[in-house]
């Protein structure tokens, strides 16, 4: 398996950008953040299903939550190698495991869960498969001479609400999730567990091309697309949110019944 960094960042991590950690019942969760993103995005979610009872895993990504510097001396292999490590720990505590993740998170949980057909179910919300950005056929070149570009965190309708992110993007290690992206993308047709899609209407970050993508390719499981009207990227602390918490309770108790 892909290893992690030798040695931890001496780097401070950034106030409420700690991972999450419940431990609860049989039924484990893995949830995921996103590209220059924090557990903060998500840990509404991961405290309403440790509500529930489950136990829950919410892990802060290499590099992430300290500087967009930091992220960019990283790449996907140490990602996903800190979200296999947590799944590893949830199959020794519980009988049956889910994962979810928002954006870039959805792709690694979708990682999880091809490496290992055992995993239960899917919670995907605005999912990173594909993009069509005209930036990006230049990235390969690009990212050797240009740092990092301005970022994108922070998509989220409801007034008054923040997500704890870099307001910039490292085009090194978003390079490194390009060729993630592309690895899960040709693997997509063998990923066989139930889904449930959750779509923002309004997405100023992946592009309608990314869910369309994975619709044409992931064609032997179940998808469930739910859309939701009043989000915008960052849906999990934004006016959805409930939406997307008790639904993937449902989708959960609906699975290991």
């Amino acid at each position: 398996m892909w290893q992690t960094q030798e040695k931890e960042s001496s780097v401070a991590i950034m106030p409420g950008a700690e991972p999450y950690s419940h431990d609860g019942n049989e039924v484990g969760v893995l949830l995921c953040h996103g590209y220059t993103s924090t557990p903060q995005s998500l840990r509404p979610w991961a405290e309403h299903l440790a509500e529930q009872g489950y136990t829950v895993r919410l892990p802060l990504l290499a590099g992430h939550g300290r500087t967009w510097q930091e992220l960019n001396r990283t790449t996907w292999q140490q990602w996903y190698a800190d979200l296999d490590r947590e799944y590893a720990d949830l199959t020794k505590r519980c009988e049956v495991v889910f994962a979810g993740g928002l954006s870039m998170g959805a792709l690694l949980a979708t990682k999880i869960a091809l490496e290992h057909p055992q995993l239960e179910g899917l919670v995907l919300i605005n999912p990173m498969f594909k993009h069509n950005h005209p930036m990006l056929p230049l990235l390969p070149l690009l990212h050797y001479v240009i740092p990092s570009f301005p970022g994108l965190a922070g998509d989220i309708k409801k007034d008054g609400t923040t997500e704890l992110a870099y307001d910039r993007n490292p085009l090194h290690s978003m390079y490194s999730q390009t060729q993630l992206m592309k690895i899960v993308a040709e693997s997509l047709p063998k990923l066989t567990q139930p889904v449930l899609l959750y779509r923002s209407r309004v997405d100023k970050v992946i592009p309608p091309v990314s869910a369309e993508f994975f619709h044409s390719q992931a064609t032997n499981c179940e998808v469930t697309e739910i859309w939701l009207e009043n989000s915008y990227h960052v849906a999990t602390l934004d006016n959805d949110a409930p939406q997307i918490f008790e639904g993937s309770v449902e989708f959960i108790e609906k699975l290991r019944n």
